[in-house]
């Protein structure tokens, strides 16, 4: 199945859009059956030092952000949309383009949900190059892109409520998702820099973890056994 990006519904409409609002209600849906949240708490927990600020790339309205914050993980949200209510005043949010934005020398470890899919791979190769300078640790929970993916969505989704831009916008996401080494291909993470993980799931997601084998190294040194990778 080739990788194809095509424009959602989503970003063609107001965040306080009927149709949207729906949408972000299905996302929660959706995270929450394929354990999107979890995943990347868990493995925020096992490769996160002390003292590392996060950034969310994506954030949309702050759900996984405020879940982090509230495990004691500090998190900056970075997004088109604007500081979503009820995100706490002490910690950053920048509205602004993630391909454009000047500021992930901040943030050593980069965190993005359902978000890197959207874009083609041209502007992957922009947007890892901005991260390669000097990200420590990459997560990335997207779609796995395979048919049967689809026609589990295709099933299920009615049945869960999902509306019809989430119906659409979901076989989009799929269609554009990632298999095997795509996503860390895309973003330029050399092998030999970078000591990458990627998995897919049964329910249909795709998960990158990327370490720098420098920062690897230090935290073997410092905690005495090796990083665990998923």
């Amino acid at each position: 199945m080739q990788r194809t990006v095509q424009p959602e519904i989503l970003d063609s409409l107001p965040p306080d859009h009927p149709d949207a609002l729906h949408n972000r209600r299905d996302l929660r849906v959706i995270n929450r059956v394929m354990g999107n949240f979890r995943w990347l708490l868990r493995s925020l927990r096992s490769l996160r030092t002390e003292g590392d600020a996060v950034i969310e790339v994506g954030a949309g309205t702050g759900e996984l952000g405020r879940l982090l914050l509230a495990q004691g993980i500090p998190v900056a949200g970075l997004d088109l949309w604007p500081r979503p209510a009820g995100w706490p005043d002490a910690r950053d949010w920048h509205t602004a383009d993630l391909r454009a934005f000047d500021g992930y020398d901040r943030y050593p470890v980069v965190v993005g949900n359902l978000i890197l899919h959207q874009f083609s791979a041209a502007e992957l190769a922009e947007i890892g190059g901005r991260l390669r300078r000097t990200a420590r640790a990459i997560l990335a929970c997207e779609p796995a892109r395979r048919r049967r993916s689809q026609v589990l969505f295709a099933t299920l989704g009615p049945l869960l409520g999902a509306n019809a831009v989430s119906l659409h916008d979901g076989q989009v996401s799929i269609a554009a998702g990632f298999l095997a080494d795509d996503l860390p291909r895309a973003l330029g993470l050399d092998p030999a820099e970078w000591n990458v993980n990627c998995s897919t799931t049964f329910l249909g997601a795709y998960r990158m973890i990327a370490v720098r084998k420098s920062d690897l190294n230090r935290k073997i040194g410092k905690d005495g056994k090796k990083t665990r990778m998923s």
